[in-house]
């Protein structure tokens, strides 16, 4: 059975990732390891991520690395670290089933496929955001259908994000050149348009739990319109750089 590395990018990330880290102690079959990239946190995120270790059956599954803060960057280092034939990048806030890495295993058995993703559902301590979450499913077939249209149909094209719980074979990562880390936004998206070279890019009909901190601070709908904005704008080519102006960091 393929060997499994769940990369995770953090930053400021001590109050979610206690929890994130307790649901993967209790995958089943297990991770090949688990590898925190932390962007310098001014937090208790590394502390967080050391003192659970001892929680693991084996606590040398779980490694920690720090760098600059960047998503795309820390994911690449992550790779670096991995042992894994497969990657998983999960985010600090996301809770995932049991099987996670059956699941993994069991999608890029299928030679046809090159990246899969998982269902997100977004929720926090008082509701879950249904709304955003279905709007957040379809954006996984609507945004490549409206803007790659030949990729769509011709390749399998889809978008996944990353709360989605993105992953792919080792190998296809090397070889499309890893996450641009020049991208502060939409770097999963973009991995997707040169991921769909090796095979199709499939959602999982499963389900990850996120966090809705990000709605929760702006309101639905302030929420809403800036995914789409900013979507429809990266993809008729505006630069992700531009638009991160308008997608502000919630901690």
């Amino acid at each position: 059975m393929a060997s499994v590395s769940i990369i995770i990018p953090t930053f400021n990330e001590a109050r979610y990732l206690k929890p994130t880290l307790r649901y993967l102690r209790n995958l089943s079959p297990a991770a090949k390891e688990m590898i925190i990239v932390d962007g310098n946190s001014q937090d208790a995120t590394l502390s967080v991520a050391q003192n659970t270790a001892s929680e693991f059956a084996e606590p040398s599954i779980l490694k920690c690395s720090s760098t600059a803060a960047n998503r795309a960057h820390q994911m690449n280092e992550g790779e670096k670290l991995a042992t894994g034939d497969y990657l998983c990048f999960l985010h600090g806030d996301t809770y995932v089933p049991h099987d996670l890495v059956a699941i993994i295993g069991k999608t890029l058995f299928d030679p046809t496929i090159a990246c899969g993703g998982l269902i997100s559902i977004m929720s926090g301590e008082s509701c879950t955001r249904w709304g955003i979450s279905l709007h957040n499913f379809l954006k996984t077939y609507y945004a490549p259908l409206l803007f790659h249209p030949f990729l769509f149909f011709r390749k399998g094209l889809r978008l996944l994000f990353g709360d989605q719980v993105m992953f792919c074979r080792r190998q296809d990562f090397l070889d499309c050149g890893g996450f641009d880390a020049t991208l502060p936004i939409m770097e999963e998206a973009d991995l997707c348009l040169r991921l769909c070279r090796y095979g199709r890019i499939k959602q999982v009909n499963r389900i990850v739990q996120s966090s809705d901190r990000r709605v929760a601070k702006w309101g639905v709908w302030k929420a809403n319109l800036i995914y789409l904005i900013i979507g429809c704008l990266w993809g008729i080519g505006i630069s992700a750089t531009w638009l991160k102006q308008f997608y502000e960091e919630i901690r």
